[in-house]
């Protein structure tokens, strides 16, 4: 359920600890069973490896499952302290953690235990919070809550990341101010989540000198509004329900991609536009786009959606392809930029009609890698967090 135009976009990165195969810190970003609020955890297990993995994991887990489905605070830390061993030498627990949650797009609640305090940035300026402290199964938890408004800018991380350049860039580490010094001047960009958490990662992992002396994660929530951008690709199956599909895609409101050299063709048509093919091979792998007047993108089909397929699940990753599609000029850049960055819904139409072009069995493209494709990308796409419909015809 919507109250406004504004949603949620959550970005998180991490980096281990050198030497180690797994992560100490761990998030999680789940959806309330009513749909009204979005819950991001992240928890940062003591010390680091496999044992800061699990106790992480486990700690991000419980809270995002219970919270999720609107349990009290108190009785989800209840139950985490009465999970979690309690750390024999130190006689701390073994993971800490931050709570964000936004309900209705339109307040955030706050919650934090013994991690660095959330930033907020409103007009690209820091806002100090204002917590207050209550005790919850001998835990000391910090609580604040803010109404939010569009471009807002939480940043919620781990304390490996102020631990980054300790005696080296930094006396005592990157410590708050520095790390919103870094930020701030990439805030009016309008870069995603993801990007800003991987700029702050980098950063984090260049002070360290590659050689990361802790686990550090960055998770990003950014408050905007909702982006459409619709995407065709392939005629119908039935050619009497083309009509009909053009009608339905370009009747959305928001960006209208058109993928294919048929496709581009029928639209062309359907809008009585001349089609306009470019000479430009901006990559030499990735076929040149075309232009249609009232078409915001018109790119080459399969083989671009499969490069942008690549790019989507470099970015679930660890986003190192960034450079790449972030600022060509290539169909798939140009595709994976409308989609990654800018959109927020988007819908999908697939036409089912075989192309006979791609029967040739010299050629590896068919209509089954092609449906394969798109729901791959569909799925990586929700991974990113975007509300995502796919329609047939």
């Amino acid at each position: 359920m919507m109250t406004n135009k504004l949603c949620a976009d959550i970005g998180c990165l991490s980096i281990n600890h050198a030497g180690e195969q797994l992560c100490g810190d761990h998030y999680e970003v789940v959806e309330t069973e009513d749909g009204k609020s979005t819950v991001l955890v992240l928890a940062d297990g003591l010390g680091s490896g496999v044992k800061a993995n699990i106790l992480s994991t486990l700690t991000a887990t419980i809270l995002s499952t219970m919270l999720s489905a609107n349990t009290r605070l108190e009785d989800a830390v209840e139950t985490l302290a009465a999970t979690l061993p309690v750390c024999s030498e130190r006689g701390v627990a073994y993971s800490t953690f931050t709570i964000i949650k936004v309900t209705n797009n339109s307040r955030a609640e706050i919650i934090q235990y013994d991690n660095p305090r959330v930033v907020l940035l409103r007009n690209g300026e820091n806002l100090e919070l204002a917590f207050t402290e209550t005790v919850i199964s001998n835990k000391r938890i910090l609580k604040a809550e803010t109404e939010i408004f569009e471009n807002d800018v939480f940043l919620a991380f781990s304390d490996g990341v102020e631990h980054a350049g300790v005696g080296v860039s930094y006396n005592f580490g990157w410590e708050r101010d520095n790390i919103i010094d870094f930020i701030s001047p990439f805030l009016d960009a309008g870069f995603t989540a993801k990007t800003l958490s991987t700029l702050l990662i980098d950063k984090t992992n260049e002070l360290y000198g590659g050689n990361p002396g802790d686990d550090a994660t960055v998770c990003t929530l950014r408050i905007r509004k909702r982006e459409p951008v619709n995407l065709i690709i392939g005629p119908p199956a039935n050619r009497d329900d083309l009509n009909r599909m053009m009608a339905l895609f370009f009747s959305k409101e928001g960006k209208h991609i058109v993928c294919g050299g048929t496709t581009s063709s029928l639209a062309a048509k359907y809008l009585h536009k001349e089609l306009v093919p470019s000479l430009d091979f901006f990559d030499p792998e990735i076929p040149p786009t075309a232009s249609i007047e009232g078409v915001d993108l018109v790119t080459e089909g399969v083989v671009t959606i499969n490069r942008v397929l690549s790019y989507a699940r470099d970015c679930l990753a660890d986003n190192k392809n960034f450079d790449r599609w972030g600022s060509k000029h290539d169909g798939a850049s140009l595709i994976a930029r409308a989609l990654f960055e800018d959109a927020t819904d988007i819908n999908f139409f697939v036409g089912k009609a075989v192309n006979p072009a791609h029967q040739n069995t010299d050629l590896p493209i068919n209509f089954t890698i092609k449906m394969q494709l798109v729901r791959e990308l569909a799925a990586c796409l929700e991974k990113m967090g975007k509300k995502i419909k796919v329609s047939y015809f």
